[in-house]
């Protein structure tokens, strides 16, 4: 699949929050319904604006998969279900550790496929929570990039 890394304008936001709920339903089964009901419009209209955000483009110029990273924690990265296993969050990772300059990602301990995906390219457990930010007790690892090195 070829893609493209580009910056996302505030009038993509809706189809950015389209592809973070098609990835959250496939790879998120311990949220609730309610949970995404609620994360869903925080993400559009308080997260987006404030991370520095970047997306995956197909070559029809549709967002495949996207990241956001603010003082150099990885806040959000999450690709479409049917983009999965292409390499794009490779690249992705890849472009924000050379790029934006982040060393740091929480991530919910049952994703265990992202927390093997940071493990993967050098990223550590430094500490754990037994919420998430917004007090729902979703556990959250904070993992730290500890070897760099390029992603293949």
């Amino acid at each position: 699949m070829e893609y493209k890394i580009d910056d996302v304008n505030k009038n993509e936001y809706k189809e950015v929050v389209d592809v973070w709920e098609a990835s959250v339903r496939a790879t998120h089964h311990f949220l609730k319904e309610e949970d995404i009901l609620y994360f869903k419009p925080l993400i559009l209209n308080t997260y987006l604006d404030a991370v520095e955000l970047k997306c995956a483009r197909a070559q029809d110029n549709k967002i495949v998969g996207f990241l956001g990273v603010a003082e150099q924690n990885l806040e959000m990265l999450f690709m479409h279900p049917e983009s999965r296993g292409k390499g794009i969050g490779k690249a992705l990772l890849n472009y924000s550790i050379a790029k934006m300059n982040f060393i740091k990602v929480d991530v919910n301990e049952q994703n265990e496929q992202a927390v093997g995906f940071y493990e993967k390219y050098g990223f550590e457990i430094s500490s754990c929570s037994e919420m998430d930010s917004t007090g729902k007790p979703y556990p959250i690892l904070h993992m730290e990039l500890k070897i760099q090195h390029p992603l293949v």
